[in-house]
């Protein structure tokens, strides 16, 4: 009885992390999915769409709801690279990194863009424009290098069409 008592406090100190909206998306994406055979990833799927992000302080809430362990719940959301613990930038930038990409120029496109960003890989400028992520295919070899821009993908993008690319989001 002790250790129910103590991860409702568990629970009840990470929704105090949280504002009163992430709390409200929190139980949504529970509400909404619990009741889904391997509910976890459909949960963490719903509240990434919802906030964009997987906010820390909602592990203990998603592990007491699916009687899980918090490391259960933190090992799926840093085995799969979408799941972001942070907020990503109004705009998220996708480079790919398969074979084709990279021998096509892909490995001078992401040194390009990390310098021209002034970021690494899984990091957001300091201004919040631009995430920038590695992604390992968009299915778009035949015009490699490829990026995904904000959902939409573009090939065969060297420097120039980068900084292009980047004007047009300015």
């Amino acid at each position: 009885m002790e250790h129910a008592a103590e991860s409702k406090s568990l629970s009840a100190r990470a929704a105090d992390e949280l504002t009163p909206a992430q709390t409200a998306a929190v139980r949504a994406a529970i509400a909404g999915n619990r009741h889904l055979a391997g509910a976890l990833l459909p949960i963490l799927h719903a509240l990434q769409k919802a906030l964009g992000y997987v906010p820390p302080a909602a592990v203990p809430m998603i592990a007491q709801e699916l009687n899980l362990s918090r490391a259960e719940v933190h090992g799926v959301i840093s085995f799969y690279h979408y799941f972001r613990r942070q907020p990503a930038g109004r705009h998220t930038i996708y480079i790919c990194r398969a074979e084709a990409c990279q021998a096509m120029g892909g490995r001078a496109l992401q040194a390009h863009a990390q310098e021209k960003l002034g970021i690494e890989m899984h990091q957001t400028s300091a201004d919040g424009a631009f995430t920038l992520e590695p992604v390992y295919c968009l299915g778009n070899c035949a015009c490699a290098p490829s990026l995904l821009v904000d959902g939409d993908l573009h090939g065969r993008v060297d420097a120039q069409r980068f900084d292009e690319l980047l004007g047009e989001l300015a």
